[in-house]
Order: C-alpha cells, then sequence, then structure tokens
C-alpha cells in the first residue's frame, strides 16, 4: 500500500505541515498548478494536482477548517465538482502519467509558461466586474474572523474583495495598447458592453474556423499509409534524442496524415526546439506514397537552411529534394520548374516564388508553411486554396499562450513543442560596461573554439566604425557587417557566408533572423543593451545556446551612463533568468502577445484591448464549443 494523505471536509489541517508532506512526495511548489506533481498556496487556500483526480483540487480554508474541496478547471480555476474529501498520492516510488524517460523532457517543463505573476499595481480584470487594479492581500472581518481576500481598485477609488475561492475569476489584463486601459466602474454598462462586442469578435473567428474544418471534412484527403521500413531508417538517422514534445507532435502529425480528412496543424516551437525534424519525417511519410511536397519559406536564407538539412538528412535514401531561389540561374530555375511538373522532383523548397501560376505539380500531396504570418495577403489567399484538399503543416518560431491552445483547441489542430533538446545549455549572461579588452577576449575565446560571434549594434549609423574597431582589436578575425539597408542580394550573401562559417564574427543591428538557426555562433555581444525591451534582449540571446558548447552573452552599456530604473530592472531580469526553463515570464507576456495577435489577425486586436487577453480566450473557447454544438 502507498502512503497517503487524506483531506476530509469540516476537519481542521494544518497547511505548513501537508506543504510539507507534498515536497516529500515529490510535488513542486508552484506560482500556478499547471500539471500532474504541482501544488500552490494562496493565503488560506492550497491548490494540488493529485495523480488520483483528472483535475486540480482546489482546498480553501477558515482558520486551518476545511471549508471546501473542490475541482477546478487547470486554466480558468473554474469549479468543476465539489467533494467531501481527498486522498492524495505521492508521486515518488511511482509512475505519473506523464513520464519523464530515456532523457525525455514533457510539456510541462516548458520555459514559456501561460501563467504571468500578479503584482500589486498591476491591471487585473475580473470576470464580472471588467478592469481594475491588484491592491494586494487584505483581511477583512467577517463575523469574528479575520479572512484574506484579494482587493482591487476600480473607477473613483471603489474597492472589490475577492475571497480566494474566486481567485479564478481574476487574471492579469493583457493588451495590444503600449498604454494602459482606464478602470472600470464597478456595475457601469460599459464592461457588459465591451465583452458584447467581443464576443461578436470572436464569433467570427469561431465561424471561420469550424466553416473551413467542415468544407475539408467533406470534401475529404488523401489518407496516407503506415509508416514504411524507410520511414522507420529515416528517423533512426536521427542523431539527438528526441524530446517528448517533439515525439508528441510527430504522433499527432502522422495521426492526421493516416486520416481521410486533409490534415491543417499549427506546430508551435522556438527555433531549435525541433520543429524541422518533425516536419522533415512528415515531408518523407508522404514522399512514400508517392505524393509531391512543397515546402514555402519566407525567406531566401530560410530556403537555403531547409535545402540543406532536408538534402543531408535524407542522403542515400530515395528522395529528390529541390530549392527555388535567387541563388539558381535562369536556367536551373526552368530545370526545376519542369521537374516539378513531370513528377521528378519529390520536395521542393522556396518562397513565394512556389506560389507562381507556372509552378505546376505532378501530384502535390502535402504543403509545409514556415511562418505564414510573413507572408503577403496575396499569398495568403493562394495559401487558402491549397488548404482545402491538401495536408497543410503550418510552423512557427512564435511561442502561443496555452489559454489560447486551449481556445482554439475545438476549431483548430495545434501542436506545442515547448521543450529544448536535453543536450542544451544554458546561456551563461554578464551585465557589463561597455569594454574593449573584454570585447577582443570573448571573440578570441569563441574563435580558438572554432565558433562565431554575433556583436549587435542597433543603428546603421556607425556600424562601419565599430566594425573597423573590432577588427582592430582582433586582427586576424574576420568581421563583417549586416543591416537593413544594405541591398538585398548582398545581405542575403552576408548572411549565408556567415552561416557556412566564412565569418568569424557578424556586427549586425537587430535583422538577425528568429527564424535561422546557426548552431555554430555561440557568443552574442549587445552594445547598448539598455536601449532594447525585455523580449527583445531575450530573443537575440536565443540567438546562441543552440548547441552542446556553452554560449555566452555580454550585455554591455556605456561606462557613464545613468541608467533609467526601468533599463536597470530589464538588465537584471535577463540576467536573472539565464536558465532553460526558468519561466521567463516578463519578455513571453509580450512575445506571446504578439504570436497571438499574428495567429488571429488585426482585426480582433480591438476586441483583446477591451477585454484583456485571458478573457477574450475564454469568449472564442466559448464560441468554437457551442458552434462546434
Amino acid at each position: 500500500m502507498f502512503e497517503s494523505i487524506k483531506i476530509y471536509l469540516n476537519e481542521e489541517i494544518d497547511v505548513e505541515k501537508i506543504s510539507a508532506r507534498l515536497v516529500e512526495y515529490g510535488y513542486h511548489s508552484r506560482k500556478r498548478v499547471a500539471e500532474e506533481g504541482d501544488f500552490s498556496r494562496l493565503g488560506d487556500t492550497i491548490t494540488i494536482y493529485p495523480l488520483s483526480f483528472e483535475y486540480p483540487l482546489r482546498i480553501e480554508l477558515l482558520d486551518n477548517k476545511v471549508e471546501r474541496i473542490r475541482s477546478v478547471d487547470p486554466i480558468t480555476y473554474e469549479k468543476i465538482d465539489d467533494h467531501n474529501a481527498a486522498i492524495i498520492l505521492p508521486i515518488k516510488g511511482i509512475h505519473k502519467r506523464k513520464v519523464k524517460s530515456k532523457g525525455l523532457l514533457s510539456a510541462g517543463e516548458s520555459p514559456i509558461d501561460n501563467f504571468v505573476d500578479i503584482e500589486p499595481g498591476d491591471h487585473v480584470v475580473h470576470v464580472d466586474h471588467g478592469i481594475g487594479r491588484y491592491l494586494g492581500i487584505e483581511k477583512l472581518k467577517i463575523g469574528r474572523k479575520y479572512v484574506e481576500h484579494l482587493a482591487m481598485e476600480y473607477a473613483d477609488g471603489e474597492k472589490l474583495f475577492v475571497p480566494f475561492g474566486d481567485v479564478g475569476k481574476i487574471h492579469k489584463y493583457l493588451g495590444f495598447e503600449r498604454k494602459l486601459p482606464r478602470l472600470h466602474k464597478i456595475g457601469s454598462k460599459l464592461w457588459k458592453a465591451a465583452k458584447e462586442r467581443a464576443k461578436k469578435g470572436v464569433l467570427k473567428i469561431a465561424v471561420e474556423l469550424l466553416e473551413l474544418q467542415a468544407r475539408r471534412a467533406a470534401i475529404g484527403g488523401f489518407k496516407f499509409s503506415p509508416d514504411t521500413e524507410w520511414q522507420k531508417e529515416l528517423e533512426a538517422r536521427f542523431p539527438y534524442k528526441e524530446t517528448a514534445d517533439q515525439l508528441r507532435a510527430m504522433v499527432e502529425v502522422k495521426k492526421d496524415m493516416e486520416s481521410s480528412k486533409p490534415m491543417d496543424r499549427l506546430l508551435c516551437g522556438d527555433v531549435g526546439y525541433g520543429k524541422t525534424e518533425v516536419a522533415l519525417r512528415a515531408a518523407f511519410k508522404a514522399v512514400m506514397d508517392n505524393k509531391q511536397v512543397a515546402i514555402l519559406v519566407p525567406t531566401t536564407i530560410l530556403a537555403e537552411q531547409h535545402f540543406n538539412t532536408f538534402r543531408n538528412r535524407m542522403k542515400e535514401l530515395p528522395v529528390t529534394v529541390e530549392m527555388l531561389s535567387r541563388f539558381r540561374t535562369s536556367s536551373e530555375q526552368d530545370t526545376i520548374v519542369k521537374g516539378v511538373a513531370e513528377g521528378k522532383v519529390d520536395i521542393i523548397i522556396g518562397t513565394h516564388r512556389l506560389l507562381s501560376h507556372d509552378i505546376v505539380f505532378k501530384d502535390l500531396g502535402f504543403v509545409i508553411i514556415d511562418e505564414e504570418q510573413r507572408f503577403g495577403v496575396r499569398h495568403k489567399e493562394r495559401l487558402k486554396s491549397l488548404r482545402i484538399n491538401t495536408d497543410v503543416l503550418t510552423l512557427t518560431a512564435t511561442p502561443i499562450p496555452r489559454t489560447l491552445y486551449f481556445a482554439l483547441m475545438g476549431g483548430r489542430d495545434i501542436s506545442v513543442i515547448n521543450t529544448p533538446p536535453s543536450e542544451r545549455l544554458p546561456v551563461e549572461t554578464k551585465v557589463t560596461h561597455y569594454d574593449e579588452a573584454l570585447i577582443r577576449s570573448a571573440i578570441l575565446a569563441e574563435k580558438a573554439r572554432k565558433g562565431q560571434v554575433f556583436f549587435v549594434h542597433n543603428r546603421v549609423k556607425g556600424i562601419e566604425l565599430i566594425a573597423e574597431k573590432i577588427s582592430k582589436l582582433v586582427p586576424g578575425v574576420s568581421v563583417v557587417v549586416a543591416h537593413g539597408r544594405m541591398p538585398e542580394k548582398m545581405l542575403e550573401k552576408t548572411m549565408l557566408d556567415f552561416i557556412k562559417g566564412k565569418i568569424d564574427c557578424l556586427v549586425s543591428t537587430t535583422i538577425i533572423e528568429s527564424g535561422i538557426d546557426i548552431p555554430n555562433a555561440n557568443t552574442i555581444i549587445i552594445n547598448r543593451a539598455d536601449s532594447f525591451g525585455l523580449s527583445e534582449l531575450y530573443q537575440l540571446r536565443g540567438r546562441v545556446g543552440r548547441f552542446t558548447r556553452a554560449a555566452h552573452a555580454y550585455l554591455m552599456v556605456p561606462k557613464n551612463l545613468l541608467l533609467s530604473p526601468e533599463s536597470a530592472k530589464r538588465l537584471q531580469a535577463i540576467k536573472k533568468f539565464h536558465d532553460l526553463g526558468s519561466g521567463f515570464k516578463l519578455a513571453m507576456e509580450d512575445l506571446q502577445i504578439r504570436g497571438a495577435g499574428n495567429l488571429l489577425g488585426v482585426e480582433q486586436h480591438g476586441y483583446i484591448s477591451s477585454v484583456g487577453f485571458d478573457m477574450y480566450c475564454r469568449l472564442l473557447k466559448s464560441a468554437v464549443e457551442s458552434y462546434k454544438g
């Protein structure tokens, strides 16, 4: 028999002892409960996600007496059911449902988490009363007892006190506007009107999603065969350990392909997290059924990178991979286009050139779209027509918030890769004054291990002088400039030379493409780091640390500069959160909202700003579910 913690309604318990026993049992104390094995404590409420329950349990106390035991929704914290007792089993010694084995990482270990900590002074949204300002925890006298409540301020200085049992009704306000929203007046009709407008907006998205689904289901698609021996050989050649998220995504994609309904799946995950490998295996599976594959990417550089990856992984296998881009001569392009029409090319990789009307496929069965939001309106219309009867897999490196993921789940198929490869090391981050001796030693150290360096200087004016200065500091090191005002072909050639290892140090503006994977670049020096936003710093630092060797980020500020409190806070925050999986929430907040905007479209931004992102997602989830019946 296993040990267990037994909690009964109306009994008195010692929360400190329960918390200590949960830690002994292998549970993790978190700010928010997200998966089995988590628990959190907020005032007189303890939330636990035990192995023995389908949903998290919320235990509400009054003077250590158990007032309520409820199972709650893990996203909204809304009540699902009431219970008279709870039996909590230990994790240690038994297998969790989400098992970590063979070095795999599970989706719950993501560095991108939906929950953003609410601090006093933050704008928050109450489901019933609208936008207010969180003040903190206050005790109210109820009868002869003092009970902790969340205090919120509304317009005209009115206060609202929310018991911990209703904490699921409150979430942090996130919107697209830079300026903070006005506080609502308790009891006014403005909040109700804003919710009604947003409801109408989300209905449009829900209808579009579900109508497209219905049309695709009615038409039917090609049913791909189960994996072949060639497929198994390709997958066995993968030189790394897959993460649990990667394997899960692969299962979901293959299941879609083997069904008679055309696939339209979105695959989200940061660069270097293994999206390309999932896409590559799916493309190969399509070729095994004699179908052609089109891989559409937004830039020539990404096309080149995917082309090299696919060619290398599929060498010695019966697959012809080609690329259409500006780096091909006119005669080469003509030969490739002819090969596509005759069915001699199995996988074709290219930019929007693939959407041209002269590109005719003999038997197109699978389309992969990388970063769809970066294509123009005209190209997107062409993509819509492709979606009706072809299997489509869309890749994006923009993180997607969990709330939006759950809201869209009923209307769109989404796979998320939130975990980095297990071999990846965290980026060592240093905040320092501008120091030429340090710049020299950092570049030479990277050069000594045959690596490459990014030097980010975000002003075109003066960038050539900076590059000259660096060249003098490190003679014998090839230093080249890249910025957005260079002729396009010249910029592409420079970036390609850097990818191929022909350049040691790239001095560039922030145009370092977020989609490009350069495993050999493992040092980044950011000049005037004080002038960047937190999410920009996070993304820039993410350009390194993609390999098994340790990576370094140097955030440099001028020696005599008096930093504003905000700049100092940003730099300290990015220095502090250097570990992988550290939940770098401040940067993620901005990134996720941007990702949501890309996914939902500009017209939905106003609705999100008027009711807050979390409320928008709740309304969307409700609309999708009601339309599905």
